[in-house]
């Protein structure tokens, strides 16, 4: 089964620690960067930055090197963006 169109889930669990998982699909094969950026909208890290297939995809991301506080997660493909907010507690 493959999506029908891009889309990005909120993250889970929301607030965290130290671990969440992002979702996201893209209905078609696409260039697509994945990264992640705190409070003050500093990049902190790229989970994802290349081309992949069509289909669902969860990526885990670890917050255990990183502050407390609010990030933003942003995902671009193609003419699709979107940015969603998840919450570290340690």
């Amino acid at each position: 089964l493959q999506p029908s169109d891009v889309s990005l889930k909120q993250n889970y669990p929301n607030p965290f620690n130290p671990e969440t998982v992002i979702s996201f699909a893209v209905p078609q094969k696409s260039f697509v960067s994945l990264k992640i950026y705190n409070a003050l909208g500093v990049e902190m890290t790229a989970l994802i930055n290349e081309e992949i297939k069509s289909g669902y995809y969860n990526y885990k991301w670890n917050g255990q090197n990183f502050p407390s506080g609010i990030y933003y997660y942003k995902m671009t493909a193609g003419e699709f963006n979107e940015t969603r907010k998840m919450i570290l507690v340690k």
